[in-house]
C-alpha cells in the first residue's frame, strides 16, 4: 500500500505564506533545492486553490526546473468546481469525495501520494487517518503581522511520533513524524 504524506513549508509561527514575502520566504538555499529536485517519485495531490495557483506558475515558468519537473510527474486536483479537461499535464480531476477517493487509491495506486499545501485536503485526509507521514520544513522567519494561511487551523489534537530530521543550509529545519489522531487530550494518566 502506498504512503500517504502531508508536505509543509512554514514560519516558525505556523504559517504557509506571507504578504510580501518572496517564495521560501527568500531563505531557499542550494541543499534544501537540491533535495526538492531529488525527491522520489510520487503523486501529487492537492486541492483546487492549490492546482489554480501551482499550474500558473508551471505556465509562466515551464523550463524552471522545480515546474518542469512538477509538470511531468503525475497529479490529482480534488474540485467541484474545476472542469475537465484540466489544462496541466498530467493531471487528472477528482469531483467526488477526496477522502474516500485517496482511500481507494491507497489500495490500487503503485506510487506514494504527497500533498502539496491544500490545507482543508490535508486536514480533511489526516482527520479521516490516511496519513501514514508528516512532514514540515520550518523556516526561521515569524511573520505574525503579514503571515496567511494558518496550517493547523481545524486540526484535530494529534500526537507526533520524530521519525527522521535534518538541517539544510544550516538554518532550514525538516521534522517528519508518523501522527496519530486523537479524540481529545490525554487522560493524563501514565
Amino acid at each position: 500500500m502506498p504512503n500517504l504524506m502531508v508536505d509543509y513549508i512554514m514560519s516558525l509561527d505556523g504559517y504557509g505564506a506571507a504578504d510580501g514575502w518572496p517564495g521560501y520566504w527568500g531563505l531557499e538555499g542550494p541543499e534544501y533545492l537540491a533535495w526538492l529536485d531529488g525527491q522520489e517519485e510520487h503523486t501529487a495531490l492537492m486541492g483546487a486553490t492549490t492546482y489554480r495557483l501551482m499550474s500558473e506558475f508551471a505556465g509562466k515558468m515551464p523550463d524552471e526546473p522545480s515546474f518542469a519537473a512538477l509538470t511531468a510527474q503525475p497529479k490529482v486536483a480534488f474540485s467541484a468546481s474545476l472542469e475537465a479537461p484540466l489544462s496541466w499535464d498530467n493531471t487528472t480531476l477528482v469531483g467526488g469525495d477526496a477522502v474516500e477517493a485517496v482511500r481507494a487509491m491507497k489500495q490500487d495506486a503503485e506510487l506514494p501520494m504527497r500533498t502539496i499545501g491544500s490545507l482543508s485536503l490535508s486536514r480533511s485526509l489526516l482527520k479521516a487517518g490516511l496519513v501514514d507521514r508528516y512532514r514540515v520544513v520550518v523556516f526561521p522567519v515569524i511573520t505574525g503581522a503579514t503571515g496567511r494561511d494558518r496550517l493547523f487551523d481545524g486540526y484535530p489534537d494529534i500526537t507526533l511520533e520524530l521519525v527522521h530530521h535534518h538541517t539544510f543550509d544550516g538554518r532550514l529545519q525538516l521534522l517528519e513524524y508518523v501522527p496519530t489522531v486523537l479524540d481529545g487530550p490525554p487522560s493524563g494518566q501514565g
